[in-house]
């Protein structure tokens, strides 16, 4: 039981932050209104988003050092939850942005910055395939997914705050907690945050087993076939 703690946290958090985050009494913005409950499931996206890359460059970085099987696939599977937290931040955002922006999709910088990282990340994925010897394509993969997450950061975090932006916190706009991120919020949003987190950590701990499994197989009948 103590070895699987994280993950039965993670299942209380969420099922915490789904009643929460819709039944929960939440503060009236204006414009925002309803809207705002969004806050629990979008932005925790992104920070799942960014804790995976995050692991994923860092394991990438190891496998430099340290070119093995679980390095490399540790870094993959990272950047694949990653991606599909990413997709969900879009999707999330956009829906949120068609109720408080009018429309799904107004160009925002934030929003095609956030299209743009993930165009690189779908790139390194296919980089990974263009590759049959395996030690190459750790190596070229580690060295572009280096590369992807140091453009991943000004994407983010730099260009949208130099220029008009309508998302909060960027183009001069004053961020949540210059509006009302108050307790009613926050109550919910920092165990979503972690929640989310630990769902994507917990999905990537198992396709690290699974994808370890299938290689050692493969691994396995190729050397039946030499032998």
């Amino acid at each position: 039981m103590l070895k699987y703690w994280w993950k039965i946290i993670a299942v209380l958090l969420l099922f915490y932050t789904m009643i929460g985050g819709f039944l929960f009494e939440a503060p009236r913005l204006a414009i925002l209104n309803e809207t705002i409950r969004n806050l629990h499931f979008h932005v925790p996206m992104w920070f799942g988003m960014q804790i995976l890359l995050t692991i994923s460059v860092i394991f990438s970085i190891r496998y430099l050092r340290n070119p093995s099987l679980k390095n490399d696939v540790w870094a993959l599977e990272a950047a694949h939850s990653a991606i599909v937290f990413g997709i969900l931040g879009i999707v999330t955002g956009m829906e949120w942005a068609k109720f408080t922006w009018g429309s799904p999709w107004s160009g925002d910088p934030k929003q095609n910055a956030a299209a743009i990282a993930l165009l690189i990340y779908f790139a390194y994925l296919l980089l990974r395939n263009s590759f049959e010897d395996r030690q190459q394509k750790g190596r070229i993969s580690a060295i572009y997914n280096i590369f992807a997450f140091a453009t991943y950061i000004p994407l983010i975090y730099i260009l949208p705050r130099l220029t008009d932006s309508l998302h909060p916190g960027n183009g001069g706009n004053p961020g949540f907690n210059a509006y009302d991120l108050d307790s009613r919020l926050r109550l919910v949003f920092y165990p979503a945050v972690i929640g989310w987190a630990l769902l994507g950590l917990w999905i990537t701990t198992l396709r690290v087993r699974l994808k370890i499994v299938e290689e050692k197989i493969v691994e396995q009948e190729e050397t039946e076939v030499l032998a």
